[in-house]
């Protein structure tokens, strides 16, 4: 039922809604400093008004949330659905190649720029989705709402802030995932950890190593100097250890000291097998090099047995594990900071339903200690299941089954979503299963008809749920 009349209006408002994408997409809305009345700084502020502004012209009722979150409002019923999507993005970093992140392009059916995929392009099929219904007269009495909000990379205290003031919805979706639907999000350890040492200055040495943009990224790429060493030397052996570690090395020399620059593949930290992480890669190359002992070195040979090159299931931790439901736990070593005589470090790793605080966050604290190194995290974000035999999830199968033609099911993921606290709460779009559209990474891209399908399956949905 309205399937022909909300597929007609989703196609005819193809551009219109790219445009708008765009719009969106080259506004810089990484978290900033904070400004007075901007929580978040200026480019989440511009972001959140220019989307609100969006939603107001196409005649719907809007509320900000003192600039954390913005609401969208279908009707004055009843709350019966939430839409929970965010307009905050992850660091540019670096390798773009098709185009610049905040320059949104189509090409060949896709849509590039940084937030096209995470998650601007789905916020506003969704808000397409709302218009559909809406210009369609299509009969709802319940009301559903599109949260907008501006911190879901750093954290998501926005929508703390939202929930503080409103109650949850008897259901809610985030289109921050993929389809089928996402019922099951794996528990998170942001590992933070740090080791002191005697600084020394005896040569050969490594100056500094700094890696990593977020902890939820794979580092693309990680640098570090170093003192005293024949540069000749250090081509050939980084050269010798490429193949073996899928990552390219580049050394420039300034007088005695070199600055090696290691580039590997960026990936969102839920999946770090699909990337090749720049940070191991480099120090995989600084354990073999010729450097005088000290305790700083002896830190970063502890520190690459704790966590080798390729290690992405937590297995040199111990904390190697996986269930029939959830999958495998992956771990990503994100971000790391040395000097002469301190380092500080940050890991991630999504954690399947089977794990706990005991099997998990002691296990990881007691290696740490024992190569003494501090662990500083008391706890850990529990994984989230919503029963995929209730009627919400049938009903959102059932719509992506009938625009896609496509057998649903439920599925398992690493990423965390807003719905991660939320008791009926799944993701639910905008990527088909097979699409990685580097998400995190360099070159993100949105497949163009991926976000029209997914239009129309938000459409359906609201028109079946919220009659």
């Amino acid at each position: 039922m309205y399937k022909e009349k909300i597929e007609a209006y989703i196609d005819a408002h193809r551009q219109e809604m790219l445009e708008d994408i765009c719009a969106l997409c080259r506004i810089n809305s990484e978290k900033m400093a904070y400004k007075p009345g901007k929580p978040y700084g200026e480019g989440t502020f511009m972001a959140l008004t220019k989307a609100l502004s969006m939603a107001e012209n196409y005649g719907f009722q809007i509320k900000n949330y003192d600039n954390y979150v913005g609401t969208v409002d279908l009707n004055s019923g009843s709350r019966h659905l939430d839409i929970l999507a965010h307009l905050d993005v992850v660091p540019a970093g670096e390798g773009w190649e098709v185009t610049e992140p905040f320059v949104p392009i189509e090409r060949e059916g896709r849509l590039y720029g940084r937030g096209t995929a995470d998650d601007k392009g789905p916020a506003v099929a969704a808000l397409y989705a709302m218009r559909a219904v809406k210009e369609l007269g299509i009969p709802v009495t319940k009301n559903c709402r599109l949260i907008l909000g501006t911190d879901e990379e750093c954290g998501s205290s926005d929508i703390a802030h939202y929930y503080d003031e409103e109650s949850e919805a008897p259901m809610t979706f985030s289109p921050d995932g993929a389809f089928p639907v996402v019922n099951i999000e794996k528990g998170r350890l942001e590992g933070h950890f740090t080791r002191e040492f005697e600084p020394s200055a005896a040569l050969p040495r490594i100056c500094s190593i700094q890696a990593g943009l977020k902890a939820n990224v794979v580092p693309g790429k990680a640098r570090a100097s170093v003192q005293g060493l024949d540069l000749s030397d250090l081509c050939d052996l980084a050269k010798k250890l490429e193949k073996k570690t899928g990552v390219e090395y580049e050394i420039k020399a300034e007088h005695d000291v070199a600055t090696i620059t290691a580039i590997g593949k960026g990936a969102h930290a839920s999946t770090p097998e699909e990337g090749v992480n720049a940070l191991t890669g480099l120090l995989s190359l600084l354990v073999k090099l010729p450097l005088a002992p000290c305790p700083q070195v002896d830190a970063i040979q502890d520190l690459l047995k704790l966590i080798p090159h390729g290690d992405t299931r937590g297995e040199a931790l111990g904390v190697k594990m996986e269930d029939e439901l959830s999958g495998p736990l992956t771990l990503a070593f994100s971000l790391l900071s040395v000097d002469e005589a301190s380092l500080e470090g940050t890991f991630d790793s999504r954690c399947p339903l089977c794990a706990n605080e005991k099997n998990m966050l002691e296990v990881v604290r007691k290696k740490l200690k024992k190569k003494d190194f501090i662990l500083s995290n008391q706890s850990m974000i529990p994984p989230h299941h919503v029963d995929g035999d209730s009627d919400f999830v049938k009903t959102l199968l059932k719509a992506y089954e009938e625009y896609t033609g496509r057998k649903g099911a439920c599925q398992s993921m690493g990423g965390g979503t807003y719905v991660h606290s939320l008791k009926n709460g799944v993701a639910f779009g905008a990527a088909m299963p097979e699409t990685d559209n580097q998400m995190h990474g360099a070159d993100e891209f949105a497949v163009i008809d991926e976000l029209l399908t997914s239009a129309k399956i938000f459409a359906q949905v609201i028109a079946d749920l919220c009659v």
